[in-house]
């Protein structure tokens, strides 16, 4: 699921254009379970290109804060399921929602159009419904499909391996540069933002946190202003390795079969 790409189509749907929200994380403890600790490589670089191998296990919960949109969820490979929330909100009193679950072979989707919900014909039948997709509707949808062979929303891994600069500033912390210029299908860093930000994207600031086992628990880009958009911050958190909860599947009393305006609203 592309967050990016899933809150662009979510605007064209509603005409709504959000602004950044705040999103809270407890993430700065050391993260539990996973893999035996292993020695932290005491070059910063290599330091962090290893601490996102953990993440190819698929069993982990995360928070994201980008430019509109922010979330949090979870990933478990070994039940092949997920749940990711999703918020995104003008700064005043408008928002919108989706709750997305994933439990192969199927997938239910939970939207809040807030009070946009009130104007769009049908939408009182979902409204705190859980929608039942038909994965033969959605197997092209980068909004509401979810692939479990990639499973960092935070494209992390991608994003590291663009350092051009780093040092280590204290004990599990970092902080340098990346060059994003060439960085395509992020989840984390939208492609038209990229563009706009020309040679500032070569030199983009990080800075980044690892738990005691070196596996990644925090990274956050700061994107200068360029443009209409402000100056912000763009953060991915990493916690529970090896011990994420499977998502649970929604009660049969909160569940109708999605309508097809649903599916046309995210093609």
């Amino acid at each position: 699921m592309n967050i990016r790409r899933w809150s662009a189509g979510v605007l064209a749907a509603t005409l709504f254009i959000p602004a950044l929200a705040a999103c809270n994380s407890k993430t700065d403890e050391p993260a539990a379970g996973g893999s035996p600790a292993a020695a932290v490589p005491a070059d910063p670089k290599e330091a962090l290109l290893a601490s996102t191998k953990e993440l190819e296990q698929g069993n982990f919960t995360f928070t994201l804060a980008a430019d509109g949109v922010t979330g949090k969820g979870l990933i478990h490979k070994p039940s092949n399921s997920a749940q990711i929330t999703m918020t995104m909100s003008d700064g005043a009193e408008s928002s919108m929602g989706l709750e997305l679950i994933y439990i192969e072979p199927d997938s239910w989707v939970k939207l809040d159009l807030g009070e946009l919900g009130d104007m769009i014909p049908g939408a009182a039948a979902t409204k705190d419904k859980y929608q039942h997709l038909d994965q033969s509707k959605i197997k092209d949808s980068e909004m509401l499909s979810l692939n479990m062979a990639d499973v960092d929303p935070g494209d992390s891994a991608n994003l590291l391996k663009t350092i051009t600069d780093v040092q280590k500033t204290g004990e599990g912390t970092y902080s340098g540069k990346l060059d994003v210029s060439t960085v395509t299908n992020s989840d984390a860093l939208d492609q038209d933002l990229v563009k706009a930000l020309g040679d500032q994207a070569k030199a983009l600031p990080f800075t980044a946190k690892l738990d005691a086992q070196g596996r990644l628990t925090e990274l956050v880009m700061s994107v200068p202003a360029v443009g209409e958009t402000k100056a912000h911050e763009i953060k991915v958190t990493y916690a529970d390795y090896g011990s994420a909860a499977a998502a649970q599947k929604p009660s049969a009393d909160k569940v109708v079969e999605a309508p097809a305006q649903t599916y046309e609203m995210f093609k």
